[in-house]
């Protein structure tokens, strides 16, 4: 799909270091259909293209939302979207991918932690408006701190709930309980920080949920490198029968752009899975966050971006 050239509409700040941006299409314009969970690629630089969920009813179709966390690490992208886009300001970005779908279902747990709510809101509204049963589950540092927060009350009512760090102790939310108490056919969603993530996915697993039940999208990798299988080694590409050296400083994605390897990517980071390759032979050193353990476990596909090889050598289809 190709990029479009949108405008920011309308910027708002939704809680302290949340700022939402409504992205439109020229007049007369109408902005392609997404599915509730996708996100779209924003070019914020050049050179610094982020992901960002959209947060919006996937029926609107003049307006795009998105919503950015400012980083206190940034590396350029939130810090951007905050000092420099305002109202009027062009953007270009892609078309929504989603790699975080909804399933249909008899129940849908939605728990967010932070700004892990933009997918999840979206797919409270498209669930609301199809008349699905579900629950959010929203846990937030503090009230201060909740995007969103308003909106959520006025549409979903009791079907949501907020959970606040800073909270009473009877308020905080309870992950074994919350899994242990719901839909026996439910699935879950679950999209935030690492260990968030990590610890509802793992509570979940405890209490006997299949993982075909189990929903997850993280904002940033959470798989450390491992120092010791940071040494260099090869990769064959099988189409054209080039090899090349991965040396212990660049990611295969660097070498393969330096040799003049035309292949799609974004992040850079194993999340969004835009540069996803197949292996033919070699064993990857799984480092993104974007395949599941059990896609992992086979072996047939990494993220030249981050990963890197357990084995001498990576034969890939390319």
């Amino acid at each position: 799909m190709t990029d479009l050239q949108l405008i920011v509409s309308a910027r708002t700040q939704e809680a302290d270091g949340v700022c939402s941006f409504e992205l439109e299409p020229p007049p007369g314009g109408e902005l392609p259909p997404f599915t509730a969970g996708a996100h779209i690629d924003v070019h914020v630089h050049p050179g610094i293209v982020r992901q960002y969920s959209l947060c919006g009813d996937p029926a609107e179709r003049r307006r795009w939302r998105i919503a950015v966390l400012r980083e206190p690490q940034s590396r350029g992208g939130s810090l951007g979207m905050h000092q420099e886009v305002h109202p009027g300001a062009a953007l270009r970005v892609s078309g929504p991918r989603n790699h975080f779908p909804l399933v249909t279902a008899a129940h849908s747990l939605l728990v967010a932690g932070g700004i892990g709510v933009t997918p999840i809101l979206a797919m409270a509204k498209m669930l609301r408006r199809e008349g699905r049963g579900f629950e959010l589950h929203y846990c937030a540092r503090s009230p201060m701190r909740t995007a969103f927060r308003t909106e959520i009350v006025s549409e979903f009512g009791a079907s949501a709930q907020f959970h606040f760090d800073d909270g009473e102790p009877a308020q905080k939310f309870d992950a074994e309980a919350v899994l242990a108490g719901a839909h026996r056919e439910a699935h879950l969603y679950v999209c935030g920080p690492a260990g968030f993530m990590d610890h509802v996915l793992a509570t979940a697993r405890r209490l006997g949920w299949a993982e075909d039940r189990l929903h997850r999208e993280y904002f940033a990798a959470p798989v450390a490198p491992t120092p010791a299988a940071d040494g260099a080694f090869d990769v064959r590409l099988a189409r054209s029968g080039i090899a090349l050296n991965i040396p212990p400083d660049k990611s295969v994605l660097e070498v393969l752009l330096g040799a003049g390897i035309a292949i799609p990517y974004s992040c850079e980071s194993g999340v969004c899975g835009t540069c996803a390759t197949r292996v033919l032979e070699g064993t990857p050193d799984h480092r993104d966050a974007y395949f599941t353990d059990a896609e992992r476990a086979k072996g047939d596909w990494f993220t030249p971006c981050c990963s890197r090889s357990t084995t001498p050598l990576l034969v890939l289809d390319l």
